[in-house]
């Protein structure tokens, strides 16, 4: 019965204690680590002002590009600690590539924002 269970959370730390536990840790930890960039983010897509502290090709984007840039990376980063948390918890091969591909999605969009309006 144990051995089911354990299969059935899929995870490798569902032994060592609850792995919602687990994820909230990681996610913490994550938060910490992001705290700054985010308030950052945060920061720069409120203050359209900021603009002009860049220079070069980042002040000659257009202001609407530059306010949904950062709040792109602003959303992806508030969302960072809650999507490693949840990789955590679940720790299954399908669980960590949905999580992987929603961050590849997220990556590529603030790449692509980032070379269509700075460079």
């Amino acid at each position: 019965m144990a051995s089911e269970q354990q299969e059935h959370h899929g995870g490798a730390l569902s032994g060592n204690g609850s792995p919602g536990l687990w994820g909230a840790l990681f996610g913490l930890i994550i938060a910490a680590f992001i705290a700054i960039p985010l308030s950052a983010a945060f920061s720069f897509a409120t203050h359209p002002q900021t603009q002009q502290l860049f220079g070069g090709r980042l002040s000659e984007a257009t202001q609407g590009g530059y306010v949904a840039f950062w709040w792109i990376v602003a959303i992806f980063l508030a969302a960072l600690p809650f999507l490693v948390g949840f990789a955590v918890a679940k720790m299954s091969g399908k669980t960590l590539a949905i999580v992987g591909a929603i961050v590849a999605l997220f990556v590529i969009t603030v790449l692509v924002m980032g070379q269509l309006f700075v460079f």
